[in-house]
């Protein structure tokens, strides 16, 4: 009797074990859960500020290029006008210097002493030789519309006259017309023949 008495209060002198105990695997837990929250907290701030100084890094150099940018557009712009009105200015250069030789020979002749008729007309002759010359090289075309049918395009009619020609055709050029390659200079001023009464 006393041995089972003996063996049952051991049992109860004894605190219960499981309640006194605190639960490790709780502690353990909250314990890591705490850390695990605490870690990324930390690893979280220095990744924010680096990102926040690469996109600041990033936008000050997209900020020179495209002032870079800017500053070469507008010097090409500048550029372009500068070629523009320089084109403008010196269309005519070849055709000025080709010019000078035409201004030579008159010169030239102006300079003759004592010179007679048949001199002047010589000179004349091989200066309009020249200007011919000239023309030919820039494609500048003489109208000279006689006997041919009348182009309002390339002609105008200064009258009308009575003629045995067809109507419409060009009588008499009064003054020559030119031409630079398709398009009209000067067109020429003739009179034409109209039709005869009924």
């Amino acid at each position: 009797m006393q041995n089972s008495e003996n063996q049952q209060n051991p049992q109860e002198s004894q605190p219960d074990q499981t309640e006194a105990i605190p639960n490790t695997d709780e502690t353990i837990s909250t314990g890591m859960a705490g850390n695990a929250a605490d870690e990324p907290a930390e690893q979280v701030q220095p990744n924010l500020e680096q990102l926040l100084k690469e996109a600041e890094m990033r936008a000050v150099e997209h900020h020179d290029a495209w002032m870079r940018a800017k500053a070469e557009t507008e010097n090409i712009r500048k550029r372009a006008q500068m070629d523009v009105a320089n084109a403008h200015k010196y269309a005519v250069d070849n055709f000025s210097t080709e010019l000078l030789t035409v201004m030579d020979s008159l010169d030239a002749a102006l300079a003759v002493e004592n010179a007679t008729v048949d001199n002047f007309k010589d000179g004349m002759e091989l200066t309009q030789k020249q200007l011919t010359t000239v023309f030919d090289k820039f494609s500048i075309k003489v109208i000279s519309p006689q006997g041919e049918k009348f182009d309002p395009h390339q002609h105008q009619a200064m009258c009308m006259v009575d003629s045995d020609l067809a109507p419409n055709t060009v009588v008499q050029v009064m003054q020559k017309g030119y031409m630079l390659h398709d398009r009209i200079l000067r067109p020429a001023l003739v009179s034409v023949a109209k039709a005869p009464d009924a």
